[in-house]
């Protein structure tokens, strides 16, 4: 995308997306996001729903979206919560013990799918379970340990290192993963949530034809799952990954597209593919030696954050932040959110 041209969403037939940090924040919808959905309903297209939450069932996080003026129902939304209670239910016996450390969704999930939820590792629990869930504490993790170390498997929903909330960042189900793999001297034997490709594969075999975009806010989850089940991204900035965490991210975790937000959708302007041809693009130009790296040109941020990419992409080593060489790059990198 060069700011002319078709819009980015003519190409795709199926946009799936990654809800908190890009439908909304916590409990409240982020800017433009209710209208966005709202145009690719309008407009007859696909879309899908893809979280790593797993605190909530599909229906009750459709019944939240539907509350927020986002039209969604059970059947487009994924969760990590669902994806492993299915994984479970096809490979343990019917009624198997099964330890959740969770939420109550996820309890539901691990019913629904024939199996039975139990709290004690005295109940003698096959598999552990763990995903996010607002009241999880000391005793649960105690629970698993005992339960892991005595032989059950443990899945991980997902390992989100955070969540992000209008206060910041906050701890996610990856952070009390990795309290239990302290304490277990070990990871999980699986993790089924993003970044594992099959919350995105699943969405996108329901498009019978046409291509898919995956539209997340993180790179180490949305991101490198997309890339992993072989489809296009596109980051947005109104979550959690910002424009440094880009610049230096690894192969797995690069984007196809970036926009400040949803209206990349539809406008040209508002997206930039990643990373430009080279140095030199888009009315941007990029020096980098051993002292550092500088911006000069002027043009459109994106475009300059797309220059920036191809040369932070193909080198191993930039010393800090980029400087600027001009009044019009100085302002490009603080809109970016560069400046040192």
């Amino acid at each position: 995308m060069n700011g002319a041209g078709e819009r980015l969403v003519d190409s795709f037939a199926l946009v799936v997306f990654d809800l908190d940090g890009v439908i909304y924040l916590i409990d409240q919808p982020i800017p433009g996001a209710v209208e966005a959905v709202a145009r690719l309903h309008g407009e007859g297209r696909a879309v899908a729903y893809a979280t790593n939450n797993a605190s909530r069932l599909a229906r009750d996080v459709a019944d939240l979206l539907t509350g927020m003026g986002v039209q969604a129902r059970p059947e487009e939304v994924l969760t990590s919560a669902a994806a492993t209670a299915k994984l479970l239910g096809e490979r343990l016996p019917a009624g198997a013990p099964v330890l959740v450390v969770g939420a109550e969704a996820l309890r539901t999930e691990i019913r629904e799918a024939g199996l039975t939820p139990v709290s004690s590792a005295d109940e003698s629990p096959v598999a552990v379970v763990q995903g996010y869930g607002p009241q999880v504490g000391w005793a649960d993790l105690a629970e698993a340990a005992v339960a892991v170390r005595g032989g059950a498997t443990w899945i991980a929903t997902n390992t989100d290192r955070t969540l992000p909330s209008g206060r910041g960042p906050l701890p996610g189900n990856g952070a009390l993963v990795a309290a239990l793999a302290t304490a277990l001297g070990r990871q999980p034997d699986e993790i089924v949530g993003k970044p594992a490709p099959e919350l995105f594969a699943t969405a996108a075999r329901r498009a019978a034809e046409g291509r898919t975009l995956v539209v997340g806010d993180r790179l180490d989850t949305d991101i490198e799952g997309a890339n992993r089940a072989g489809l296009d991204s596109l980051l947005v900035l109104t979550g959690v990954s910002d424009t440094a965490e880009l610049l230096a991210a690894p192969p797995a975790r690069r984007p196809t597209y970036v926009s400040w937000d949803l209206t990349g959708l539809f406008d040209p302007t508002e997206v930039v593919r990643v990373p430009a041809p080279g140095a030199d693009s888009g009315g941007w130009h990029v020096v980098a030696a051993a002292g550092g790296w500088e911006l000069s040109g002027s043009g459109r941020a994106l475009d300059a954050l797309a220059t920036l990419c191809a040369v932070a992409w193909g080198r191993r080593e930039l010393a800090g932040p980029p400087r600027s060489s001009s009044p019009d790059a100085a302002k490009a990198l603080e809109t970016l959110g560069l400046t040192s």
